[in-house]
């Protein structure tokens, strides 16, 4: 049967935990300079209808250091620009290429693609949750603190895809997560009723950030919400984090912001450059942690 990851919940908790440290030794292994061609000839193709920096070349390098090729496809590459069905691009598609990657807007989108795909799909991004994304902050944590079970993470900010991300990392990795959003900006309701007691919304962020083993935010308008940019900045006002915050934090806590972000907003800048701040890891562990998923998949 043919293995997707569109969500973090298409993983069982031990095979999350397996993700993490094998991308923990592909990453050394990488820095060593030794040479593990476990995909070659294999070809990834990769469907972009958000774009993003991070997410290409960390595909597309990844793809290159396990001997395999990764091609980009715009919508003006694809028939999807033409409106061909997505259930029949991903027919197409999946007859040629032996993995599929898609960064999209709807996540029903992907899932429909899944379902007439004859090889593994993975979630680039969508605007409901942003899987890959998680397994490299989680790699990153457990790097800097070690296992993440019975922690406490705050997050910071919209309840977007990212904020449900961690809600589902919560219920597969055993780590409490605080919730700090303004009224209006809640994570979806059954999202966060299947994590039961594991989640704690808050609507003062000083109180959701005391005693925090890492503190994540990310930015208030996200792509296609620029219109929504000055009424955001209004809504999130007091959700900054900033160094008061990191202070009510425990005193060995991490900060981690997914990237690209914007100092003076969602983050003060003293806040992401700090020595606790460990934003150029985790972005590094994008590569690390995709190569790991694209090997688990495809051998």
């Amino acid at each position: 049967m043919t293995r997707h990851f569109l969500t973090l919940l298409d993983l069982t908790p031990d095979e999350f935990r397996g993700l993490i440290s094998r991308a923990r030794e592909l990453k050394q292994l990488q820095h060593q300079g030794t040479i593990i061609e476990p995909l070659k000839h294999k070809v990834l193709g990769m469907i972009f209808e958000k774009s993003s920096t991070r997410t290409r070349v960390s595909f597309e390098a990844g793809m290159t250091q396990l001997g395999g090729a990764a091609m980009f496809l715009s919508p003006n590459d694809t028939q999807l620009g033409r409106g061909e069905p997505i259930e029949d691009t991903a027919r197409v598609l999946s007859r040629m290429v032996d993995c599929v990657m898609i960064r999209t807007f709807e996540h029903d989108k992907i899932e429909r693609f899944a379902e007439y795909s004859r090889v593994p799909v993975i979630n680039g991004l969508t605007d409901w949750v942003h899987p890959c994304q998680l397994l490299a902050d989680m790699q990153t944590y457990f790097e800097h603190r070690g296992d993440i079970q019975g922690r406490t993470v705050t997050w910071v900010g919209d309840g977007n895809n990212m904020c449900h991300s961690y809600i589902n990392a919560a219920r597969q990795l055993d780590f409490h997560l605080n919730i700090a959003c303004p009224e209006g900006y809640d994570p979806d309701a059954e999202i966060l009723s299947a994590a039961g007691e594991r989640c704690t919304l808050f609507r003062d962020p000083l109180e959701a950030v005391a005693g925090a083993d890492l503190v994540v935010t990310d930015v208030w308008a996200s792509m296609g919400q620029e219109e929504e940019q000055k009424q955001r900045e209004k809504a999130f006002a007091n959700y900054q984090v900033t160094t008061e915050f990191m202070a009510r934090a425990d005193e060995r806590a991490l900060f981690m912001h997914c990237l690209p972000a914007h100092r003076g907003e969602e983050v003060a800048a003293d806040v992401i450059d700090a020595p606790d701040s460990v934003v150029w890891d985790e972005a590094e562990n994008r590569l690390h942690a995709q190569k790991a998923l694209l090997e688990f998949l495809l051998t």
